[in-house]
């Protein structure tokens, strides 16, 4: 897992998104740039392939947190996280 900022740490324990999810948004996850960083998230066709990945049952069981976007800065560190309720525009 990347360098997490002190910042980044707290919103993880306030929105509930383990290191597993980083981890997996940000190796599966869609990049888009805004404003000097990196904003990595799930979108359809990175579901489908990360469900082929870790199967169906683990998939199923992790659902719920896939909703998570993780915001990086170019030196490699994360910034913050969250969950989008909202379709990300690109």
């Amino acid at each position: 897992m990347n360098d997490l900022t002190h910042h980044a740490a707290v919103r993880s324990q306030q929105r509930g998104i383990p290191p597993l999810i980083i981890d997996l948004v940000i190796d599966y996850g869609r990049m888009i740039q805004r404003g000097g960083a990196s904003v990595f998230f799930l979108d359809k066709s990175t579901r489908r392939i990360l469900k082929k990945n870790i199967g169906t049952i683990a998939y199923n069981r992790l659902n719920d947190l896939l909703d998570a976007y993780v915001v990086m800065s170019s030196d490699g560190s994360i910034i913050t996280m969250g969950k989008h309720y909202k379709r990300l525009k690109h």
